[in-house]
């Protein structure tokens, strides 16, 4: 129950941060918008690590393999593309489009068993759920 709250925090965490970087934006430009992002965060994590963690970051030699540590350059791009489609298409139909993106990317990384993610069996009832979001998103914009 608590992995269903925390991934519902996120997804409305999520969601506000487009909104606000995007404004940003508009009263900077994308990439110090996104620069700022990042840096805010950095600083939000050093913070929250000082306090609570203290553990070493030399347990980052240890990550095999090493392109698993890209997560930060995701997140610059994330921020970039989250920025300009919520800019583009607002808020609301970005981020429907952000959720299906993910959906099929990840079941896919399920599906066949990539980066050390536990191969799944394929389910018509997924794909079912899966083709499910996508009409909501037609029904959704439907005019």
């Amino acid at each position: 129950m608590i992995g269903i709250f925390i991934a519902l925090i996120s997804g409305a965490l999520m969601s506000l941060q487009g909104v606000f970087n995007t404004e940003v934006t508009k009263q900077s430009s994308t990439w110090v918008s996104a620069s700022w992002v990042q840096f805010s965060a950095l600083i939000t994590c050093l913070l929250i690590w000082a306090v609570f963690d203290r553990s070493s970051f030399m347990g980052l030699l240890k990550v095999n393999p090493k392109y698993m540590m890209l997560g930060g350059v995701f997140g610059a791009f994330i921020t970039y593309t989250v920025i300009q489609s919520m800019s583009a298409l607002g808020p609301a139909k970005a981020t429907m489009l952000i959720v299906i993106a993910q959906l099929t990317i990840s079941w896919g990384v399920e599906l066949m068993g990539m980066f050390g993610v536990e191969k799944g069996d394929f389910s018509l009832r997924k794909l079912l759920g899966l083709l499910v979001a996508v009409a909501g998103v037609v029904i959704f914009e439907w005019e």
